[in-house]
């Protein structure tokens, strides 16, 4: 099992902090017909039942902005990916169909609120930590190009930075080629539903991804 650590700088700033994680071995497929239709029925319920400006109220993406806040990121400007996902789907845009398994990422933060990651876990190099960003990082964000990631929260490995609660980055993403793949629930407010999220994604896991073995584990503090 990856080793997963929050630094102590990270701990210092912002103590009330959870990852939910999931390493599992993963069938990637580009479509999947019954999975696509679930994630259209929540997109649609979202769409009926919840306004923009209501996004924020949500506890989990309440949170993460208040910890960008803290870091002095502009929340607006450096949206979390669960708020970003939701403004999109209330807005009738809808959701990219990537993979399988990145649809499911999606799906899972589209339902709880959470800004969730989603690795190739070939791809990093352990151990792994919850840091913050610095100006000197170089981080190319999956569809974004570069994005400056002085301030916002993030996971490092022994190569650099390769995740946030932003955006993941290319050099650990999610391909055709993925077998072995590593989720991360962030966590930084609320963390009573963080157990409900990890077992909603790993029962679509197992459904839509072919997933037999999941090793769960949460970090705390």
């Amino acid at each position: 099992m990856i080793e997963i650590t929050n630094s102590p700088e990270f701990r210092s700033k912002w103590p009330a902090t959870v990852l939910g994680c999931i390493e599992c071995d993963v069938i990637v497929c580009e479509e999947n017909n019954a999975l696509w239709k679930k994630i259209d029925h929540i997109c649609h319920q979202i769409q009926s039942a919840l306004a923009v400006e209501e996004i924020a109220k949500i506890p989990a993406v309440d949170a993460t902005r208040k910890v960008y806040r803290a870091f002095g990121k502009d929340p607006a400007r450096y949206r979390p990916s669960a708020e970003a996902l939701m403004r999109r789907t209330i807005k009738g845009y809808g959701l990219y169909q990537v993979n399988n398994v990145v649809d499911i990422v999606n799906l899972v933060s589209l339902e709880t609120g959470f800004s969730i990651g989603g690795y190739d876990l070939s791809k990093i190099n352990p151990p792994v930590s919850l840091s913050i960003g610095t100006e000197n990082d170089r981080y190319e964000g999956i569809g974004r190009g570069e994005l400056n990631i002085d301030g916002l929260p993030v996971l490092r490995d022994q190569t650099g930075a390769f995740g946030s609660p932003t955006s993941d980055s290319e050099r650990t993403s999610v391909t055709s080629e993925t077998q072995h793949f590593l989720m991360v629930i962030f966590g930084f407010g609320d963390h009573s539903s963080i157990s409900a999220a990890l077992r909603f994604a790993e029962n679509l896991l197992e459904e839509f991804a072919s997933t037999q073995q999941i090793n769960q584990f949460i970090l705390k503090g």
